[in-house]
């Protein structure tokens, strides 16, 4: 284990499966207290729970990040739990659907921004708010290829994460000065339980999406995580404001 982010606290939404869980691995293997934060209770203490075996001070949060209220009592109990707030990684969304634009509801469009983009910008308004009132601190949003090119059928879930990006920039400029950090990573086709789900319903696919990557393989989520941990530690000092694909060439490919 490293002590890289001894005596930091960092919290992970949507920590409890897949991508977010990873992330609260390496930020636990590199000394950090982890608030896991996440609507699924069940794999959220049984994460918890992992953690705490390595020695990790954990504790889950039960949070619709897409509601208002309960990110600042997230946060307040946070702030209460551990006394501060130092690192911050964004990575909770769902994608209410796909298809034409033109047979797209407004319903589900709106739902889609909701939980892609709207709940980031809730986070970082009462992350940041924690982190000014320490002198600074570190934030890490999770973006998607899906925004770097567009993707045709997947427009609402392209265009929030889009948001996502312009957020991220933004803010950085607003707090760079006050010792906030904000940049985002962009993860390619990645091997979580969801996508082996969706390969098990849609074989043909499977084989497709393996030869997005010029690496001609898929991610996986350890892969997201340490690109995370790095953007949010002190070897990321001077970086802030970017976006790094995590994709295996995917966003330059032809």
């Amino acid at each position: 284990m490293s002590a890289e982010l001894k005596d930091k606290v960092a919290l992970v939404t949507g920590g409890a499966a897949g991508i977010g869980r990873a992330i609260c691995e390496a930020l636990a293997c590199q000394g950090a207290s982890v608030a896991v934060v996440d609507v699924n209770d069940r794999e959220g203490e049984a994460c918890v729970a992992a953690l705490q075996s390595t020695g990790c001070d954990a504790v889950y949060l039960h949070c619709d990040v897409s509601k208002e209220g309960e990110v600042k009592a997230m946060v307040e109990a946070l702030i209460q739990r551990f006394g501060r707030l130092d690192l911050a990684c964004n990575n909770a969304a769902v994608s209410r659907g796909s298809g034409p634009i033109h047979q797209f509801s407004r319903e589900v469009f709106d739902q889609t921004l909701e939980l892609c983009l709207t709940n980031t910008w809730l986070c970082m308004k009462y992350e940041i708010d924690a982190m000014l009132a320490q002198g600074g601190g570190a934030i890490v949003n999770i973006s998607s290829n899906a925004s770097l090119r567009g993707q045709a059928f997947n427009t609402a879930y392209a265009s929030a994460k889009g948001g996502v990006n312009i957020l991220t920039k933004s803010a950085s400029v607003e707090y760079a000065n006050k010792g906030i950090r904000i940049n985002a990573v962009s993860p390619g086709v990645i091997r979580t339980p969801g996508l082996e789900k969706y390969f098990e319903e849609q074989p043909k696919m499977a084989e497709q999406l393996r030869k997005v990557a010029p690496m001609q393989r898929l991610g996986e989520p350890s892969e997201i995580a340490e690109a995370v941990a790095f953007l949010l530690s002190d070897r990321a000092s001077f970086i802030t404001g970017q976006l790094l694909s995590v994709d295996g060439g995917g966003a330059v490919r032809g």
